[in-house]
């Protein structure tokens, strides 16, 4: 079965009869769970051992947001209030008892992972810390200061690969720097090339990936017209050559109000402007039905980088 440049989320604790016929016939780059997905581990092993059964993949990525603080997946299942990445960074900065307690949680999280058969955690998150109270980033940022975002980011990155899982580092080229939520408004940055050069862009030039997430967001001054996700300019220009970024270039969801063009628009202008996948995460099949008669097959490029990340899943098995 051929596989297709686009990332879908499901509906529910199991596939449902409409799901596993559309999967039968269209297989996706990969699955993405949300917390509706999940009641407890061994539902969830269920699940994911379903979805591979279905594509006869047992490497088949299956992803997850499992950040830690307000961004917890199996929140059902385990309290992670207080570990959100600026508590780490925080301790790291203050010279405190660090990489213990940092161990202590990457392993619990990597441990669920795992067993649950999630081998993509979409971490960690390289945007900035906006100290302003209305900052939609937030505690999900491990620092202003870019050294430590670099550092602690490096530090995970590694842990995960080391265990067989890959990570997908966000929101490139940078969504720190805005107080606006683009799950419901389309945020717009006003600051020059050169202030992001030195801030925002700096992390993800610095921290590497075989997998990215793109940001929902407007940066005026760079490209008045097209958010991050949709512009050919910011993709080429900032994301590949400036930043250097080598690897499978993800949209973040096509489904955010960010993108106001409808979904087969909205994927259309984000593979347009260079995007190798689309992350459709409703996970309404009606809409799913409809992306799957325009999303192209993966290019050669996706494939060799996804051969890649599929062999250190070896770890995993």
């Amino acid at each position: 079965m051929k596989t297709h440049a686009i990332i879908f989320g499901i509906s529910g604790i199991k596939l449902n009869l409409s799901e596993i016929n559309f999967f039968k016939k269209y297989k996706p780059w990969g699955i993405i769970l949300f917390s509706r997905n999940i009641n407890n581990l061994e539902q969830v092993r269920n699940l994911t051992f379903s979805i591979r059964a279905i594509f006869r993949d047992k490497n088949f990525p299956i992803l997850i947001d499992q950040e830690g603080g307000n961004v917890n997946r199996f929140r059902k299942i385990i309290n992670l209030d207080k570990y959100n990445a600026k508590y780490f960074g925080d301790i790291y900065q203050n010279n405190k008892i660090f990489y213990n307690e940092f161990n202590k949680f990457i392993k619990k999280n990597i441990s669920i992972l795992k067993y649950c058969g999630i081998n993509i955690n979409t971490v960690p998150v390289l945007d900035l810390f906006n100290q302003d109270k209305k900052s939609v980033i937030g505690n999900r940022a491990f620092s202003k200061n870019c050294k430590i975002v670099i550092k602690l980011s490096k530090y995970l990155i590694n842990f995960h690969k080391n265990s067989g899982l890959e990570t997908v580092i966000k929101h490139i080229p940078g969504h720190g720097c805005t107080n606006i939520d683009s799950h419901y408004h389309l945020p717009k940055v006003n600051f020059s090339l050169n202030y992001l050069k030195k801030n925002d862009f700096r992390t993800f030039k610095e921290v590497d990936s075989y997998l990215a997430m793109t940001a929902h967001v407007l940066y005026e001054k760079l490209d008045p017209d097209k958010c991050a996700t949709q512009s050919k300019k910011i993709i080429h220009s900032i994301i590949r050559k400036y930043i250097k970024f080598k690897g499978i270039l993800m949209s973040d969801d096509i489904c955010m109000k960010a993108l106001s063009g409808g979904i087969i628009k909205n994927a259309k202008l984000s593979l347009d402007a260079g995007c190798n996948l689309l992350l459709h995460c409703s996970g309404k099949i009606d809409e799913m039905k409809k992306l799957s008669l325009i999303v192209p097959e993966i290019d050669n490029f996706t494939y060799k980088i996804t051969k890649k990340i599929k062999a250190n899943f070896s770890k995993f098995n």
